[in-house]
């Protein structure tokens, strides 16, 4: 937990591969731990072949069983299923915008939003911002994208920088570019 909090969590994102891959994590972290995800993410990496969107749209029915047999990631149906639908809704996306980057962004006006918290009890678990995307997401085909997932999403992929005012990774993250993280 300490090394992503201190080398991924709020870094600006743009990749659009690895953008699906935070939107299929946060997904199936609803419910659990964050934790529990980020131990099982080389085994999600390999069950949703490298979180490529194109290769996750192609899931039939023995892929959704396999992937329901692997102890490696977690075995919820809906889930799954879902991750397959946000594949083809991502697809979309990215024809009518380009990347899908370009759209996600625009929820946050193409630059992070600073907050400058000073307790974790301030941090909010959703936004205005999450909550247009939530039902946009939503309007475009996509499962398991209620506010608080895109919020958590959001913070993840650094459209928010809700690192505490305090923390080192504050300013940081907040020196950083726009560009792709690898």
């Amino acid at each position: 937990m300490m090394e992503y909090h201190d080398t991924e969590w709020g870094v600006p994102l743009h990749n659009d591969q690895k953008l699906f891959e935070f939107l299929v994590l946060d997904a199936f972290q609803a419910g659990l731990s964050w934790s529990t995800i980020l131990h099982k993410r080389e085994n999600f990496r390999k069950a949703f072949k490298a979180f490529d969107p194109k290769k996750v749209a192609r899931f039939t029915q023995p892929d959704i069983q396999r992937l329901l047999a692997d102890p490696g990631i977690i075995r919820n149906r809906l889930k799954i299923e879902a991750t397959v639908k946000n594949a083809k809704a991502f697809l979309k996306i990215q024809k009518e915008f380009g990347t899908f980057g370009k759209y996600i962004w625009s929820f946050v006006g193409f630059q992070p939003v600073d907050n400058k918290w000073e307790t974790v009890g301030q941090i909010p678990t959703s936004s205005v911002q999450s909550d247009d995307m939530s039902k946009d997401l939503k309007a475009r085909g996509f499962s398991f994208v209620g506010t608080t997932i895109c919020y958590a999403f959001m913070q993840a992929s650094g459209m928010v920088n809700d690192h505490l005012a305090s923390c080192f990774r504050h300013q940081e993250v907040k020196t950083l570019s726009n560009g792709d993280r690898k």
